[in-house]
């Protein structure tokens, strides 16, 4: 498995190591999630939105925006129009933490996205207990069952799972496991390289009924308005926001170029 994964597979085999610390406390955390309401799903994604993504650094990036205050950040995002806010919470390839989630959570009432590479469903329990309303599952890095696994896991926390794939036979196994949104990442795993087409080959092939998102390589108004046109339901940006030197202006121009291709589409 690590092998398939490329780059990502040290990062999947540390991720392991540190959930195997947690696992005694496990109890303790599913109790936390099970008393909390049920998370928001993915209603706000539909009609060319913008999820606006939170990090301080990554594999693919390096160092981003080291100082970021992701509380005024996730803020600005939310005025800008983000129908939702990813937070990385991974520590050694982005930088985040678990406490980075509660401060966005602290701060908006759009549905948060704990962005992290789960390997156990008890991260799924953590995530909504930090107040997560959606977890990030990617198909690559759950073999066997554990795919069916988690998703019975979000389910049970009150959470809702954006599945990511990369290629057919990723996406033919998240819909088969009842996937009620698909990412469609066009990072390749081996290489860190994007490719905008990865979505343009993969979107016909998800259900009307399915909501769908566009991940990675998003550095532009133009590309926003190219994937929204292409069918994304959301576009989820990362990188050039987190680069440019007002994150939350940058944000409100790609909400407005997503409704615009939204309109343009319909």
């Amino acid at each position: 498995m690590s092998a398939e994964l490329g780059a990502l597979g040290p990062i999947v085999e540390r991720k392991r190591r540190e959930v195997a610390r947690i696992a005694c406390g496990r109890g303790a955390i599913w109790a936390k999630a099970e008393l909390l309401p049920q998370g928001r799903g993915f209603e706000a994604l539909r009609g060319g939105r913008v999820i606006a993504e939170l990090k301080r650094r990554s594999p693919s990036g390096g160092a981003l925006r080291p100082g970021l205050e992701v509380g005024r950040v996730a803020a600005d995002y939310a005025a800008a129009g983000a129908a939702a806010i990813s937070v990385l919470t991974d520590a050694g390839a982005f930088g985040g933490s678990p406490a980075d989630l509660e401060a966005v959570r602290a701060v908006v009432t759009t549905p948060v996205l704990r962005k992290d590479f789960t390997v156990d469903p008890v991260q799924i329990a953590e995530a909504r207990a930090l107040g997560a309303d959606w977890v990030l599952l990617i198909v690559a890095v759950l073999g066997g069952g554990l795919l069916d696994g988690c998703l019975e896991a979000t389910r049970r926390a009150g959470a809702h799972a954006l599945v990511e794939v990369h290629d057919e036979a990723e996406l033919e196994r998240a819909l088969t496991a009842g996937a009620e949104c698909v990412g469609i990442n066009n990072r390749d795993l081996r290489t860190l390289r994007t490719d905008l087409g990865t979505f343009t080959r993969l979107r016909p092939r998800v259900p009307a009924g399915v909501v769908c998102v566009a991940e990675s390589g998003v550095r532009s108004a133009g590309d926003v308005r190219r994937l929204v046109g292409e069918g994304a339901d959301a576009v989820l940006v990362g990188e050039a926001l987190m680069r440019h030197p007002d994150p939350g202006a940058l944000c409100a121009e790609l909400v407005a170029a997503a409704a615009d291709a939204s309109a343009q589409r319909a």
